[in-house]
């Protein structure tokens, strides 16, 4: 009644016009609104809603920008969802490359801080990538989102530390543990977190910390786990095996309707042909009617796909896993995973990256697996010191001890196929010289064949190994193991002989892990071209030197990493490093550009 009053009041007044009073009131409706707005709660809805409405994609950050859509990127829809789910603590995602789980995490970010305000803490395995992170990905997504305006305070922000209205942004690498110990965040996304360091100082690792520090917000605290994997042992994989539940995606034939996840078993190619071939064509296979899938198919196919569990679950999960692989990118073809393949098979290092970055699973080097029975399989039907009639070079490796020397003879062929023809001990130096200078007899008898180059290991009695080298120059050559890992297989090193009169020796260093890698590999595939063998007399002895060795785990430089280490059992590998630099003498004669040998009665 008052208010009734006092607008009766106002149209009496005659100084005041009704059209002035009709102003005063859409202004007070205004005011009113824009008020009611201020205070009334969000709109309740899923991440994947917030971003489908909010997120814009800018011209320059992605090949497709503008709105968000999570129709796209079907399969990212769960996953984002379960970050506003509160019966959900702990989310594990197991991604490959180009398949928006960078996106997706900034998603949940944007959701938050525009939906559900609160501090919210990401961790980055290094200064750099959360430097580069805030910069070109989190703040870019700040400043062109309406969403935010009003809400995020660009002034009182910095690179780690992002203000906005009703909590902040701390952003902070998993190398600082005292950040991540004096922290209580309720909702915690850790990214990359494979390339984490295994222990943060004295303190526990990164992701035992960021669970301690969220632990004091029950029905609240949220722990996002994201990396691309790389071993077994590494803390993505341990984080989705340890879910209480772990989905694949599974997608329905576009023939038959069965579901079923993509597998790489199921991408079909012709293995034979180069890289650029296979790009254009390679078809998936249906596994359950054999029916070829083209990648048109594949954008209804995911729209279509659901997550399904690998495995059960007693009551309500609150931990729960993800996995996927780059088979399902909407950026990738089926043609393009199988070239990217062919271009990575033959070199270890790539395979892995491929397993790991493409096919997002956990790289398992085959060492592990490796024992005297598999080495032993790998002999042929060649006799020892006999040259198959596909060789076209040898090459040889020695091992120098106190009072003899270790050493091998290979043979190489085209495709890196190789055979040991030869093994043995020599007592001295004219005995070594003897067996290198030796001619080896092929399948016919005929005495033809030389060593063309040999490795020299030049860690023990190194003026020694100089000033034979250096009487044998262009054959024999010095090499030492380098003590950390290598980007490349050798380098080469100029050394200074204390011997008068020697002149300066050219010495490689080697990266024995890498060698052995690829050794490994080679030796589990068939007998035949590009398998690394051994002839059909070779003792167990060879065999024993050859498993002396295994891959472990060991932190160096604040991060996991794979080595070869003497089993604690073993007693001699002498002959494993011979064969190490063989295969560096082969790479030094260019033996990756030998050609297969024209067949008899050919041109």
């Amino acid at each position: 009644m008052r208010s009734k009053t006092r607008c009766k009041g106002l149209q009496n007044l005659s100084w005041i016009s009704e059209l002035q009073i009709k102003k005063w009131q859409r202004a007070l409706k205004e005011i009113s609104k824009r008020a009611f707005e201020q205070f009334k709660p969000p709109e309740r809805m899923t991440v994947s809603e917030w971003a489908d409405r909010n997120r814009v994609l800018p011209v320059g950050s992605t090949s497709r920008p503008g709105l968000w859509s999570t129709d796209f990127v079907p399969y990212m829809r769960a996953i984002m969802d379960a970050f506003a789910d509160e019966s959900i603590e702990e989310i594990a995602f197991i991604k490959a490359s180009q398949t928006s789980g960078t996106e997706s995490a900034l998603n949940m970010l944007g959701y938050t801080i525009d939906q559900k305000p609160h501090r919210l803490l990401y961790v980055m395995p290094d200064e750099d990538t959360y430097r580069e992170f805030s910069e070109e990905r989190l703040q870019v997504m700040l400043t062109s989102c309406d969403c935010f305006k009003g809400k995020f305070d660009e002034n009182a922000s910095r690179d780690g530390f992002l203000k906005f209205r009703g909590g902040f942004c701390k952003l902070t690498t998993a190398n600082s543990p005292s950040k991540l110990a004096s922290l209580s965040i309720p909702y915690i996304i850790m990214d990359e977190i494979d390339k984490y360091p295994r222990w943060s100082g004295r303190e526990a690792n990164p992701i035992k910390l960021a669970r301690e520090r969220s632990k004091n917000w029950p029905g609240m605290n949220k722990l996002v786990l994201i990396s691309t994997p790389t071993l077994k042992e590494g803390n993505i994989y341990k984080a989705y095996m340890e879910s209480d539940i772990r989905f694949r995606y599974h997608v329905p034939c576009p023939h038959c309707g069965h579901m079923q996840p993509f597998l790489w078993e199921n991408v079909k190619f012709d293995s034979k042909e180069p890289a650029t071939i296979v790009e254009y064509a390679t078809y998936y296979e249906c596994c359950e009617c054999h029916g070829v899938i083209k990648d048109y198919h594949k954008p209804e196919m995911l729209r279509r796909g659901k997550w399904i569990p690998e495995n059960e679950c007693k009551g309500r999960p609150k931990k729960i896993g993800f996995a996927i692989n780059s088979i399902y990118s909407p950026w990738i073809t089926f043609g393009q995973v199988a070239a990217e393949f062919q271009r990575s098979k033959n070199d270890p290092a790539d395979l892995m990256n491929f397993i790991n970055s493409w096919l997002g699973e956990p790289w398992e080097n085959l060492s592990a697996n490796m024992d005297i029975g598999s080495v032993m399989d790998s002999r042929t039907e060649v006799p020892e010191h006999v040259v198959p009639k596909w060789a076209q070079l040898l090459t040889a490796g020695v091992d120098v001890q106190k009072d003899y020397f270790y050493w091998t003879i290979r043979a190489w062929g085209a495709k890196l196929t190789s055979q040991n023809i030869a093994y043995g001990m020599a007592r001295s130096w004219e005995e070594l010289e003897s067996i290198m200078d030796k001619f080896w007899p092929d399948e016919d008898g005929e005495l033809r064949w030389q060593v063309q180059a040999y490795c020299v290991d030049s860690g023990y009695r190194t003026d020694e190994v100089y000033e034979y080298c250096n009487n044998h120059q262009g054959i024999a050559i010095p090499c030492k193991g380098s003590s950390s890992p290598m980007v490349s297989k050798y380098r080469p090193a100029n050394v200074e002989p204390k011997i008068k009169g020697v002149r300066p020796a050219l010495l490689y260093i080697v990266d024995t892990d890498q060698y052995k890698n690829i050794i490994v590999s080679r030796l589990h595939r068939p007998i035949g071209i590009g398998a690394w063998m051994l002839n059909r007399d070779t003792e167990l002895v060879y065999a024993e030197h050859l498993t002396a060795e295994h891959r472990v785990i060991r932190t160096k430089g604040g991060r996991q990493v794979e080595m070869w280490e003497k089993k604690t059992s073993a007693k001699q590998n002498h002959w494993w490093d011979c064969e190490v630099y063989a295969f560096l003498a082969a790479d030094l004669v260019h033996v990756s550009l030998l050609d297969d040998l024209p067949e008899e009665g050919g041109e």
